[in-house]
């Protein structure tokens, strides 16, 4: 898809991969809808990009959600791309695992993702097309200690997008899921966590370790993602390679 003057949504815009995406698309020549629940850090943000839509949205309200895409075609009157980003990590062996904790970021991380899904194409389809990004993660492709309920959440989102791109091939709608690495963002400080946690070491003496990659570096495989139309973008090609348990 050719991104200038596209409208474009972005959850999750207020730092991180969110706010780097939202920036790349801009200088692409697209319309961005800055999507969190930050409002003041999005006022900012909005300042710097040309013909942006900031929208308060809580990605676990049904209500909200789909009051950010009212918003969105009353100000720009369609909605061509859409990059569900907005998400929480979860570390927890299994027997810490709270169960009420898991169902809260099941309804950020996979049912948020899906209401907003549901809210757009309908629009997408009577427009003629879109695409669809969803950010899953690595830990999707894992099998690792302490991620279980998160990598789940995130292989759940995986799935939905690789069923819904077979749905609405037709509707020529483009949905994509994005494998991000290790990311310098404040993901991690987000991350909540059960029982005791290591703290992280990215200057790992291990000869096999892959420095963490820059929110920018991501973004760039997201914009690339939405042009080449793939089906599913691993930030690096060597991910393509992982599999459960190695």
């Amino acid at each position: 898809m050719n991104i200038q003057d596209k409208v474009a949504i972005v959850t999750g815009a207020s730092s991180g991969i969110g706010f780097a995406t939202a920036k790349l698309l801009s200088q692409n020549g697209a319309k961005v809808v800055l999507a969190a629940r930050s409002k003041e850090k999005l006022d900012n943000f909005s300042k710097e990009l040309p013909d942006s839509l900031v929208v308060q949205v809580d990605m676990t309200d049904e209500i909200q959600i789909k009051s950010l895409v009212v918003k969105t075609i009353e100000h720009f009157g369609r909605v061509d791309i859409l990059i569900n980003n907005a998400g929480r990590g979860y570390d927890a062996s299994i027997q810490e695992t709270n169960s009420d904790t898991f169902r809260q970021l099941f309804t950020l991380d996979v049912v948020g993702p899906l209401v907003l899904m549901q809210a757009v194409i309908p629009l997408m389809q009577k427009q003629g097309g879109g695409s669809i990004i969803n950010i899953s993660s690595g830990t999707a492709l894992m099998a690792l200690p302490k991620m279980a309920a998160y990598s789940s959440l995130k292989r759940a989102l995986a799935q939905i997008s690789l069923t819904a791109r077979g749905e609405l091939k037709d509707d020529k709608i483009n949905v994509s899921v994005v494998y991000p690495y290790i990311t310098l963002t404040d993901f991690e400080k987000n991350t909540l966590k059960e029982g005791k946690q290591e703290e992280e070491d990215w200057s790992s003496d291990d000869p096999d370790f892959k420095p963490p990659d820059t929110a920018e570096y991501v973004a760039e495989k997201i914009i690339e993602g939405i042009k080449s139309e793939e089906a599913e973008i691993y930030v690096h090609d060597w991910m393509k390679h992982m599999s459960s348990g190695k």
